[in-house]
């Protein structure tokens, strides 16, 4: 009986097979129900070579941040039958070095950063020099099209600080301390002058080391204990967020923490009021459309965003839709 049920199976199936062969000028649907179905599994969902891309960015180590835009690429490099390779250095001629590598290589592709563009254009160069399609992410978004990159995937850095800037003029606050974490980076200098631009308060810098955490709550502390005045506290790390808390607790401050960036513990500290809002840029999409362009590129010849970026961000996040993106931030893609 066992035997004769196997074989009815396998007829059944082949019958199945035959049908949906037979139906093949209306299978479309079916066809690409199918390829989502194997992605799904972790198998390619399209039959393209298996190129080689490379993401080099100027992440820290520990950084939580781009294990989400990682988590992103990496889907996308699966669907698309990619061979991902990911490198990082916080130090721009240590970046720039990466990606020399990876022009050495000879890969298909370059995903990179350019948080400090100067120290980053000549690798550029050398890179679109061998023929290696460029797309930056993240950070330099004025710069990408100058550098001959194809496109820029992130948020424009300048409008999400002003973003903030109306969020904080909503809020009625008055006396914002804007902190900055990593010295150079356009990209947070383009964050705070944008709260700047639009805030009808005044606007602080504070310049901090953000890869020592005790001395950023250190500086940040001594700021709130100077001036009772402060109301609001905007960090440009999700990471950063829970130390200014920290920071406001010790100050015996009022001052509000906002932060730029989302992760699972920012989610619920929104839910909890712990923090005011956040600026979410939407790293993991980031990361899979950085891959699924490139890939496009490859394949189609396509290109996105006009000569623009292709803006990610900004979304202001409150308690209210804390609760809803729960779920995405703990299992590490919001």
């Amino acid at each position: 009986m066992a035997r004769f049920r196997t074989w009815v199976g396998i007829a059944l199936a082949g019958a199945l097979s035959l049908s949906l062969g037979a139906c093949s000028s209306t299978g479309g649907k079916r066809a690409e129900d199918a390829r989502k179905a194997a992605a799904a599994q972790g198998r390619a969902a399209v039959n393209t070579p298996r190129w080689t891309f490379a993401m080099i960015t100027h992440s820290g180590d520990g950084d939580t941040f781009w294990d989400i835009v990682q988590s992103g690429a990496k889907q996308a490099a699966v669907k698309d039958n990619i061979n991902f390779l990911y490198s990082h250095d916080d130090e721009a001629q240590q970046q720039a070095q990466l990606v020399d590598a990876a022009v050495d290589k000879k890969v298909d592709g370059i995903i990179v950063t350019l948080a400090k563009p100067d120290a980053m254009k000549a690798a550029v160069a050398r890179a679109e020099k061998a023929g290696i399609p460029v797309i930056t992410v993240n950070s330099g978004s004025e710069e990408s099209k100058a550098f001959g990159a194809l496109t820029h995937i992130g948020q424009d850095e300048t409008i999400a600080g002003e973003a903030v800037g109306d969020e904080l003029d909503k809020r009625g606050k008055k006396k914002a301390l804007c902190v900055l974490h990593e010295q150079g980076n356009v990209g947070h200098e383009q964050r705070c002058d944008g709260v700047a631009k639009t805030f009808h308060g005044t606007l602080r810098k504070l310049y901090v080391n953000g890869t020592n955490m005790p001395d950023v709550q250190s500086a940040v502390e001594a700021k709130l204990q100077a001036d009772p005045s402060l109301d609001a506290v905007v960090t440009l790390g999700a990471p950063y967020a829970d130390t200014a808390v920290k920071a406001r607790a010790d100050a015996g401050s009022k001052a509000e923490i906002d932060t730029f960036d989302l992760d699972a513990k920012v989610a619920a500290s929104l839910k909890d009021g712990t923090l005011g809002f956040a600026v979410d840029q939407q790293p993991y999409l980031q990361g899979y459309e950085a891959v699924d362009l490139l890939w496009a590129y490859k394949y189609n010849g396509d290109v996105l965003g006009g000569g623009k970026p292709v803006l990610t961000g900004p979304q202001i996040i409150t308690k209210d839709q804390a609760a809803a993106l729960a779920e995405y931030t703990e299992r590490g893609t919001r």
